[in-house]
């Protein structure tokens, strides 16, 4: 078993894109209110894991660039400020419901990988970004099916 782990992450492009992690170098992952996505981050999303960077609620929506992780999981600061969106009243500092990891920048690709395409690979059969009803904000993806979806933006590992 490989000792890298492949994620995807999403992000609506309007709140922070691929561009935007360029841009900034790294950041951390803010803003997960969904307890399976914050069990991967806390239990398996580990330093040097790559991303495949996936904007939603684009048109089209679909992965834009590469981007790995660069800190292990911590207590999301703004679920402890009440004027916060990710404010969480059942969240204390002494027990955090709500994490955050760092993410640091890899490559933006040339262009952008369209679901539509993703869904129409063979290869990517089983990827979970393609199944229908599939929202989670993180998911695992298998190795394969990280090459493959790189290959298809051009993008060598």
């Amino acid at each position: 078993m490989s000792a890298t782990n492949y994620w995807l992450f999403k992000s609506e492009p309007d709140v922070y894109s691929i561009d935007d992690l360029a841009r900034d170098g790294s950041t951390y992952w803010e803003g997960v209110r969904n307890y399976q996505a914050r069990n991967f981050m806390r239990d398996a999303c580990k330093v040097g894991d790559l991303i495949l960077y996936y904007h939603s609620n684009a048109k089209p929506p679909g992965v834009a660039g590469l981007a790995r992780i660069s800190g292990e999981a911590y207590p999301d600061p703004h679920q402890f400020e009440e004027d916060s969106k990710y404010y969480d009243p059942k969240s204390s500092p002494e027990n955090p419901r709500w994490l955050v990891v760092d993410v640091a920048f890899e490559a933006k690709f040339e262009r952008l990988v369209p679901l539509a395409e993703l869904k129409a690979e063979e290869a990517l059969d089983g990827m979970l970004v393609v199944r229908r009803g599939q929202r989670l904000s993180i998911q695992p993806v298998e190795e394969h099916h990280f090459a493959h979806v790189c290959g298809m933006a051009g993008y060598r590992l």
